[in-house]
Parts: structure tokens; sequence; C-alpha cells
């Protein structure tokens, strides 16, 4: 995962001819990331320990959450990337929600959030969420992406890309097959707007990710690994849907689902636990520990 400082070297490297592909860059560095949302509940007035603790356990970058306004957890961007540099974890993507740019086309507050987001050190800039009143129609999946676009090009001045990130409601067939996801995709610029593709949403959906990657070829630039418990698991949801659980611990094919990565130009992934029916610690030990030895190995 690579940083502003890691772009000087590589480019020192290019013009000695001795830069690697970006794909054997990927597999010699071995990044595996954590989407901190999974230690919610750890890290309010404890970012410190957190924060060591994931490094302890052996994941080597962070994507954050928990921005408002101007503040992570308390803390200043500054201070707060302090503390996940200290740790020696790279934060390449962070999530910002950006509610009033989007519902009442607050420029002030994209501008003030993405200055600070870059101030983080983010390849990627990441709208996370829509919440239901947002995305009502086609046409409001049509106005949200002429926002998307206009807040990558914002993101762009700051060295930054931006990527939305999919739960399961982008995929509703709004008829004769147009999704939300697909106005995203058609009606947003790919050298601007990409995305992070949640692989349980999207399972949880009925689609296949690997489907996804081939008709959106290397638009695809992160992923979210997060597993999905089988139908025999109990579940959380009095709808009867399939729990989250640790990366390796269900169905959801991740073996093959890593051949595409090329194809999807997929640059980082994260796990996410959502929730653990263990220890969160534990939770992410685990997935960690799989990752490493069928995926990464």
């Amino acid at each position: 995962m690579s940083t502003r400082r890691d772009f000087i070297k590589q480019a020192s490297l290019a013009s000695s001819g001795l830069m690697l592909s970006r794909d054997s860059w990927f597999k010699k560095q071995q990044l595996i990331g954590l989407q901190l949302y999974t230690l919610r509940n750890e890290i309010k007035g404890n970012v410190n320990p957190v924060i060591e603790k994931v490094a302890a356990i052996g994941y080597n970058s962070l994507e954050v959450f928990g921005y408002n306004d101007g503040r992570f957890f308390g803390l200043s961007p500054l201070e707060f990337s302090k503390i996940i540099k200290k740790n020696h974890l790279k934060t390449p993507s962070g999530h910002y929600m950006m509610l009033d740019y989007f519902i009442k086309d607050d420029g002030d507050q994209l501008k003030k959030t993405v200055a600070d987001a870059a101030v983080m050190g983010h390849d990627y800039f990441v709208v996370p969420f829509l919440i239901d009143s947002q995305r009502t129609s086609l046409d409001d999946y049509k106005k949200l992406a002429e926002k998307l676009s206009n807040a990558a090009v914002e993101a762009k001045s700051h060295g930054m890309k931006l990527a939305y990130h999919n739960h399961n409601f982008e995929f509703k067939d709004w008829g004769n097959g147009e999704t939300g996801f697909d106005i995203f995709a058609k009606e947003t610029d790919p050298a601007l707007v990409n995305f992070e593709l949640d692989m349980y949403w999207v399972s949880r959906a009925g689609l296949n990710p690997i489907q996804l990657i081939k008709k959106y070829p290397g638009r695809i630039k992160m992923w979210h690994i997060k597993d999905m418990a089988s139908k025999e698991a109990p579940t959380y949801d009095v709808s009867g849907n399939q729990i989250f659980t640790e990366v390796g611990s269900g169905v959801i094919n991740y073996k093959e689902i890593f051949k595409y990565k090329k194809e999807s130009g997929m640059e980082y992934f994260f796990v996410e636990q959502d929730q653990v029916n263990m220890p969160v610690y534990e939770s992410i030990a685990k997935s960690l520990a799989y990752i490493k030895k069928n995926i990464l190995s």
C-alpha cells in the first residue's frame, strides 16, 4: 500500500530501471489492512492501546473511520496520524460520511473534510454509506453520481483518489436490471471515481463478486473482506440473514476471488468484521492467520 513517500521512492527506482511491477510490489510487501470500524466499541477513549494491539496482532495498515467535525475520537488528524505512524502502520484509505455535503450540498464541509483526510496521508478518500433518504430512486443515484464526481475533483486537488464503498442496497433492481451501483459506475469518470467492493454485502445481495470485477475491470481498487456464515449457523437478525464470520470460516471463496485481484485493479484490501461471535481481537487475529496461510503464502 503506497504512501506518498513510497511513491517518491518508487519513482527513483524507476529512473534506474529497478522498479518492481505493481503486482510484484504488492506480493513483496504482503500488506494486510484492517478497517478500524471493527474496533469501534474498543477505540472510544482508548486510541493508543487499540492501535498498538492491532499492530501487535500483525496488521500493517489501517483504513480509518470516525471522523467528525475535524476530529477522530477527540484527536486532530495530525495527532491521530502520529499514533498510527508510531505503530508502523500505514493508512492508505479512510471513510468519510459528509452527510451535509450530500444532502445540503455543503461545499465547505467537502473542502474541510478532504483537507483533513489529506493530513492522514491517504491515497483514497472513501464515501462509505448512503442513508435511506438519499437513495429512493435511480434519479437519486444519478444526482449522487454527480456529487461523487465533484468530490473526486476536490480529492484529486489534494493528491487523493475517491472511492465509493457498497453495501447491498446499491444492487437493488429498479427495473430493466438497472441498479444504483451501475449508475455510479456508468455516470462517473473512471479516472476519478473508483470502488471499494465489500465482498460480504455483494454476496448478501445475491451476487458473485467475481462477476462484478469482470463487469467493471480496473475500477475496483480496494476490497473489504469479511466472510458469511453458512445458512445453518445462528443469525443476528430476525430476518434470518447470514451472519458475519471470520475470513476463511464461511462460504465466500476468497481463494478464488483473489485470483482476480489484477483484473479488479485491486491495490489494497481490508479485513472488516461488523459483528463478532468471539472476542474481537481473537476474531481479527483468526482472519489474519487465514489470509497469511492461505492467500498470501
